[in-house]
């Protein structure tokens, strides 16, 4: 009776053994987290720092009276990104930052701490300060489309093109006026892993800004290459080098190669903290002062955070995001032997590929997606946002777990699914020249033939994706 319960909490406890076997049993319906090449987020740690991870779930991160020590270690997280990313800070300064539950709360805390100031700002020079908004591209993530739902902040958003699938700085700058409180830079895109020039953005704006007063800031979105750039293309400024950089926020559950629930975001200085967002309660033993929207949370993954900068130091962290990227060019390599693909993303950037069909009039990447889940694959595929929609590609992300044996092991499945997709067309051309009838022929015994019931099928996904994608935001994961 507690099984058949599904959404009621049953009457009488059942034994321990046979909860656990019952949620066990369900779980194994779940995707492979090693095969799930849709994700960003780390599906593999160390078994030491596993040990950690348990050792620590029982201690609730806010209570920093009680566990100092996890509070010294996220304090340390903070200043080792804070340097990783050319803070200007001495070497006996403290950075400004602070562990969040992902990347997502750390845009909410960044987009507060702008219009707060824009707002100081336009309040001190007796102006209007009720329609701020923020320029990006429209290759942004959801998160930033729920900052500005949730905080009332417009969103402009720069249009992307074929030539151009990450914000174009100079069309960003022209759509800066005084209400714009920053201009959010993408270091990864989502859709196709490329860095947007973050160093031509500064360089503009700042002329822009040296023209009108307005001083408007910079925020760069450093969610998934924070933990690549400074290690696979430390020459490329992108960071607190450029001077209208005021905060960047980062996943340490993506490349940061912590288990998901963990981001940060760090500020340039002090002063682009607005001293009134940060509150200070002692009702927990002492003075604590606190910048989250949310209060409890784990301090298993700060933790877990520290152990691997502590564990690979920068030479590992170099060593992990080299191999991705070795991995990211065998299977480009691979794909592109085949002759059936155009590679959309670009060599620098996060270690993604991101590749769309040249020939989609047979069978479309939608088709592929869900024929590589026979082989516990997990590809997205995904159409481009507006002004190149019409552009539909698959993503595969490689972590720190996707082997070279792996990616030889995709492209087989690639090959196979591409190579029956192709025989199955040819046959129903053979079968079927005429492809505007024949559409509903039955076998002898009355039952629908196999052609007409993937016909069928085909039909309902197509329907359903599209019922789907009407009622989703533009953005992937």
């Amino acid at each position: 009776d507690g099984y058949n319960c599904r959404f009621k909490m049953p009457d009488q406890p059942i034994p321990k053994d046979a909860a656990y076997q019952i949620i066990n049993d369900e779980l194994m319906l779940d995707g492979n987290p090693r095969l799930n090449l849709a994700s960003f987020v780390t599906t593999w740690m160390e078994p030491e720092c596993d040990k950690l991870i348990m050792s620590s779930l029982n201690k609730n991160y806010v209570d920093m009276d009680e566990y100092p020590v996890t509070t010294e270690l996220q304090n340390r997280c903070v200043n080792m990104i804070a340097r990783l990313f050319h803070a200007p800070i001495g070497e006996d300064d403290t950075a400004v930052g602070v562990g969040t539950v992902g990347s997502s709360e750390a845009i909410m805390l960044a987009g507060l701490a702008f219009k707060r100031k824009w707002q100081e700002k336009r309040k001190s020079h007796g102006k209007s300060y009720n329609n701020p908004n923020i320029v990006t591209g429209s290759n942004v993530q959801v998160c930033w489309e729920k900052f500005a739902r949730y905080f009332e902040v417009d969103l402009k958003m720069v249009n992307l093109t074929e030539d151009c699938y990450v914000m174009d700085p100079v069309k960003a700058v022209d759509m800066v006026d005084e209400n714009t409180i920053c201009v959010a830079a993408i270091l990864g895109s989502t859709m196709t892993g490329e860095f947007e020039d973050v160093k031509l953005l500064n360089e503009l704006l700042m002329e822009k800004n040296k023209e009108t007063g307005w001083n408007t800031p910079i925020h760069v979105d450093a969610a998934s290459g924070g933990f690549v750039a400074p290690f696979l293309y430390p020459d490329i400024e992108w960071d607190f080098r450029l001077p209208l950089v005021k905060s960047i926020n980062v996943s340490g559950h993506k490349y940061g190669l912590v288990y998901a629930g963990v981001g940060w975001v760090v500020w340039r200085t002090k002063e682009d903290l607005p001293d009134d967002l940060v509150f200070h309660i002692n009702y927990l033993g002492s003075d604590q002062p606190t910048f989250t929207l949310n209060f409890s949370k784990g301090s298993s993954q700060i933790i877990a955070q520290y152990y691997q900068f502590i564990r690979l130091g920068f030479e590992g962290y170099k060593d992990v995001m080299k191999n991705c990227y070795g991995n990211v060019m065998v299977l480009k390599e691979g794909l592109e032997k085949t002759g059936w693909f155009n590679i959309i993303s670009k060599d620098i950037g996060v270690p993604l590929l991101a590749f769309s069909l040249k020939d989609s009039s047979r069978y479309t990447v939608f088709h592929i997606s869900e024929s590589l889940r026979r082989f516990g694959w997990v590809i997205p595929a995904y159409t481009m946002p507006p002004n190149v929609q019409h552009i539909s590609v698959l993503r595969v992300v490689i972590r720190e777990d996707f082997s070279h044996s792996l990616a030889d092991r995709l492209i087989a499945d690639i090959v196979r699914v591409v190579n029956e997709m192709e025989a199955a067309h040819s046959t129903d051309n053979t079968r079927n020249p005429n492809s505007s009838i024949d559409k509903t022929r039955h076998t002898h015994d009355g039952e629908a033939s196999e052609h007409s019931k993937r016909e069928m099928q085909l039909g309902i996904s197509k329907y359903w994706r599209r019922f789907v994608h009407g009622k989703k935001t533009n953005s992937v994961c």
